[in-house]
């Protein structure tokens, strides 16, 4: 079996250019008018770049805008959960004509990421983006606090992709781009692959529901978040060396692949579930496993309304099936991991196993149950938070 076809049904899209195209393009963005781009922007234009958001050519104007905030539809048909937009001040945008050209700007280091030619300028009513996106005009929720904190005009156009943004040369192999991922899943004779996404270092919940997905799949990328996080979150360089040290000691050999992808998290829950099954597509993944509140935060969404939306999209518009997973904890009684679907005990014989917790337990310095993690994971993790000043394992 072939493995699943990129998003749009073609082939993957980068924008990346290479070669002398890269070294011509290069020379003409220094005489283009500069707009520094969000640490957000600089995500989607590095996946942009590496054909992660196939078949996009660049920012979406505001007929897609609205389109995406309204059915998840592109004006052509094609699905998008979440608006891929690029805004500026407008002191800014009037000094750029449209059809001309700007020179985006890394906001780490202020180098040249792309070019984008510029086909339209439009304002937005960004509470009905938030509303539409996030389920809530809350500025408490970091989603929210990041639309709202938008310029007030977005630009639209092609994209020339100029730059990784120093991704390759911080994480080396362990990021990949979709052309890597499905090469690798080739050599390895997968078809069936489930993508795990994670922004945390994996405990035992996690283990059990990648575990779960090779059962029944060749293989399981895991695939870690490498953007920025909200406070508190554990850095990408930690938890690469967790999840070595967990699927080194306790996972078969050639069943799991590690990689890592540049996006920021919007925290958008169930539609942000949809899009990362739309890019594990285009990565080569035919299942997206989506456990209990899937890139939610918060209490904004129910445990499950990102396996529930997967429901209501139109059939056919992504082949990235949702392998959905209940709630999944430590039974006394069982004696291991199990979920709601396979334990028969009470809540009083049952241990939640999260994240949160995980990281409450790791900064007051307090004992973690064997049943929460792993002690090889548990070393690496208690040596990041031996480093930390009190403030930030406050945070």
């Amino acid at each position: 079996m072939a493995l699943v076809n990129p998003h749009g049904g073609g082939n993957l899209k980068p924008l990346l250019l290479e070669g002398e195209d890269l070294i011509a393009e290069v020379q003409r963005a220094r005489t283009y008018p500069k707009v520094k781009v969000s640490s957000r922007e600089k995500g989607d234009i590095i996946m942009l770049g590496i054909g992660g958001f196939t078949p996009l050519d660049g920012f979406m104007n505001h007929a897609d805008w609205q389109g995406v905030c309204d059915s998840m539809t592109l004006t052509n048909g094609l699905f998008w959960p979440i608006p891929i937009t690029l805004s500026t001040d407008k002191p800014s945008s009037d000094s750029i004509s449209l059809g001309s050209h700007i020179a985006l700007i890394d906001p780490d280091d202020g180098s040249i990421l792309a070019t984008m030619q510029v086909s339209e300028k439009y304002s937005i009513d960004k509470a009905h983006e938030c509303a539409s996106v996030f389920g809530t005009n809350d500025l408490a929720h970091p989603g929210v606090k990041m639309v709202m904190a938008q310029g007030e005009v977005n630009l639209s156009g092609t994209v020339k992709v100029l730059s990784q943004g120093g991704f390759p040369q911080k994480y080396g192999a362990m990021f990949k781009t979709p052309k890597q991922t499905r090469e690798l899943f080739k050599e390895l004779g997968w078809s069936k692959v489930a993508a795990f996404q994670t922004r945390n270092p994996m405990h035992r919940s996690h283990e059990y529901l990648a575990k779960v997905a090779i059962e029944v799949c060749d293989g399981v990328l895991i695939h870690s978040l490498l953007g920025n996080l909200k406070p508190g979150d554990i850095p990408a360089e930690v938890r690469t060396h967790a999840i070595i040290a967990l699927t080194k000691n306790y996972f078969v050999a050639k069943t799991v692949v590690q990689a890592g992808y540049p996006l920021d998290m919007r925290y958008a829950g169930p539609r942000e579930a949809l899009l990362h099954a739309l890019f594990r597509q285009n990565y080569g993944c035919s299942h997206q496993i989506v456990g209990r509140d899937h890139a939610g935060v918060g209490s904004y969404y129910g445990p499950f309304d990102a396996h529930h939306i997967f429901d209501k999209i139109p059939k056919g518009a992504l082949e990235t099936e949702a392998m959905k997973i209940d709630i999944s904890f430590w039974c006394y009684k069982c004696g291991g991991m199990a979920s709601g679907r396979t334990c028969p005990h009470t809540d009083a014989d049952r241990l939640q196993v999260s994240g949160t917790q995980l990281r409450k337990m790791l900064s007051e310095g307090a004992e973690v149950p064997a049943e929460f993690s792993r002690p090889e994971v548990l070393e690496i993790l208690r040596k990041y938070y031996a480093g930390l000043d009190n403030d930030e394992k406050g945070k």
